[in-house]
């Protein structure tokens, strides 16, 4: 396979492990990084520009894709000006600001021939694909219940002179993959209730939250989530993912069945019981460990090399997007 020549726009948190990421991948070759703040240009061995338009025409023409690491609101505009100049598209999540950005970038990347794949790496841990398999192919009986929780403490600094001061709502950075998740194993979701607080940095935005959910399967689910609680209990925290959350190992999923129970990311499978009566045995059902930004680079060559369907597309991204934006607005009314 022919190396691909990609950019990626954004040097922030999630732009530096994308950078890392392609920058030891043997089928990828980094041509520049889109950063416009010069703080941020870390890395002398990499060729950092200010602005997409300072990439002359002549090495944009050798750019077979782009990776979308930008500010949500950047999204939409950054999408389009790639899509002008012929590249594919990782962006990452959420896909745009809102729902009709969403929708209008679906529309325009239509008949393009192009592919645009939305950042939702979750989806690559092959443990949430055992997940899936174990809620859908009879293992625990029917799904009755799921209970999730994602509580951190964000560092003060994450949220100092930039944008996530004001507009940095733990719905639309983090819940937002937890909604993906639970829409992937579940399937969607038609209702949704709860409320939220701000007490902690009193910023104006939603810090903690609590929210139940009905699926259209007839799941019945619960959320708790806070930026401002430390705890063993959120997806990075529990897979070790991501190396700017300390890791605990600690499940932070529960999903219940008519015949049996699991949690997650251990994948213990808790069955052998008819009624309360009956003691349940555990077992822990098997998976492969895989770090998900790489299979998502993996997933991305080979989508752009024709060789797989893109599988988290702006449609399926705008539908996490919209629910996500619908707790975000709900959450957000009740803060005075």
């Amino acid at each position: 396979m022919q190396k691909k020549n990609l950019v990626v726009m954004g040097a922030g948190l999630i732009g530096k492990r994308h950078i890392d990421m392609i920058s030891g991948h043997p089928d990828c070759h980094l041509v520049a990084v889109i950063e416009p703040q010069p703080a941020l240009h870390t890395n002398k061995d990499i060729a950092y520009i200010a602005s997409i338009d300072d990439i002359d025409d002549t090495v944009a023409s050798t750019v077979d894709g782009v990776v979308i690491a930008t500010p949500t609101g950047l999204h939409y505009e950054h999408a389009l000006a790639a899509a002008d100049r012929g590249w594919h598209i990782l962006i990452e999540k959420p896909v745009c600001a809102s729902p009709q950005q969403a929708e209008a970038l679906a529309g325009y990347l239509e008949g393009k021939n192009l592919v645009c794949l939305v950042g939702h790496h979750r989806r690559y841990h092959d443990s949430i694909r055992a997940l899936k398999q174990a809620v859908h192919d009879g293992t625990i009986g029917q799904p009755l219940g799921s209970s999730l929780i994602w509580s951190v403490r964000k560092p003060d600094d994450y949220f100092a002179g930039n944008w996530r001061q004001s507009d940095g709502s733990p719905v639309m950075i983090n819940l937002i993959h937890d909604v993906d998740l639970m829409r992937f194993v579940l399937g969607d979701i038609d209702e949704i209730t709860g409320f939220g607080v701000a007490t902690t940095r009193s910023q104006g935005r939603i810090e903690t939250g609590v929210l139940a959910l009905r699926f259209a399967s007839g799941v019945c689910g619960s959320v708790i989530f806070s930026d401002a609680a430390p705890s063993p209990w959120g997806f990075e925290a529990g897979t070790a993912e991501n190396p700017n959350i300390a890791a605990s190992h600690q499940d932070m999923w529960w999903i219940t069945g008519s015949k049996a129970s699991i949690s997650f990311p251990s994948l213990t499978l808790w069955s052998g019981s008819d009624s309360w009566g009956q003691a349940q045995t555990n077992s822990t059902l098997p998976y492969q460990q895989t770090v998900p930004l790489h299979a998502q680079l993996d997933h991305f060559i080979a989508a752009m090399s024709g060789m797989a369907t893109p599988m988290i597309t702006v449609a399926d991204a705008a539908r996490s997007l919209e629910i996500t934006f619908q707790i975000e607005q709900m959450l957000s009314g009740q803060i005075s």
